[in-house]
């Protein structure tokens, strides 16, 4: 019998040499992203797959981890493309500002598409977000935001007929309510209320921001807040996680010294 010690080490070793197939997965998939140039596709799934020697559930799988970080994109009916290096857009959470604002300030060109704007009856969750009665009328502003021409997030405003119009958004409207709504001066914008969750994306919003339906999304869900203490937008905001980056600071209560 070998020593408790000779034991625990050749344990070890043999653990180290072991190694997990996902985890070779990922590393090959790293390997094969590195030495393609950005811009040029890889082989389709099947060859992939094949390539790899697992099956397409798997590679679809290890895919995910680097379409989240925006190493690559996957265009459906197309193929998977090496995106590169990408510039993330970063903000602390202490500021409500535009994905615009933030945007340029990463020396990012932001842009607006797949706009709609259309009228809703509001349901039992937007009539509780936004105070107002079950069946009343909304307007909904559904939007994909592109920062350098790539989509990064998905937007959807609702909000009463008497906070905003849709003629009013035919005019000078770049993708934002928030600085829309800033630069009319009324009403007068006080907070907002976020909760932050991560999600997967719906076969819809899939479409839109050109990845694969169940890709994890960052969803923002804030009620907008004005001075008068009226709700007055319900949104959601669907965060593309590779090309945002947020923090929050947060302070440390002292409760005194003690002695």
């Amino acid at each position: 019998m070998l020593p408790f010690k000779a034991a625990e080490i050749m344990v070890k070793q043999q653990h180290q040499k072991v190694e997990h197939p996902f985890s070779r997965l990922q590393i090959e998939l790293d390997r094969l992203i590195r030495e393609t140039k950005p811009g040029e596709r890889l082989l389709s799934e099947p060859q992939l797959a094949r390539q790899l020697g697992v099956s397409r559930a798997t590679l679809r799988e290890g895919m995910r981890t680097f379409e989240a970080q925006g190493w690559i994109r996957r265009k459906q009916g197309v193929g998977t493309f090496v995106v590169g290096e990408t510039k993330v857009i970063e903000s602390g959470l202490e500021v409500l500002e535009s994905i615009e604002r933030l945007a340029n300030r990463s020396g990012l060109t932001v842009s607006m598409g797949d706009l709609l704007v259309s009228e809703k009856q509001a349901d039992p969750v937007e009539a509780e977000n936004l105070n107002v009665q079950v069946g009343c009328s909304l307007v909904q502003i559904s939007r994909v935001i592109y920062a350098d021409d790539r989509p990064v997030a998905y937007l959807v405003d609702k909000l009463p007929p008497d906070i905003l119009t849709e003629q009013e958004l035919s005019a000078g409207f770049t993708g934002s309510v928030l600085d829309f709504l800033q630069k009319r001066g009324d009403p007068v914008l006080d907070r907002s209320f976020t909760e932050i969750q991560a999600v997967p994306a719906t076969a819809a919003i899939a479409r839109s921001l050109e990845i694969q339906r169940g890709d994890v999304l960052l969803l923002f869900t804030a009620r907008l807040i004005d001075s008068a203490e009226w709700v007055i937008d319900y949104s959601l905001s669907y965060f593309l996680p590779g090309y945002f980056r947020f923090h929050v600071i947060r302070r440390i209560e002292n409760k005194g010294s003690r002695y």
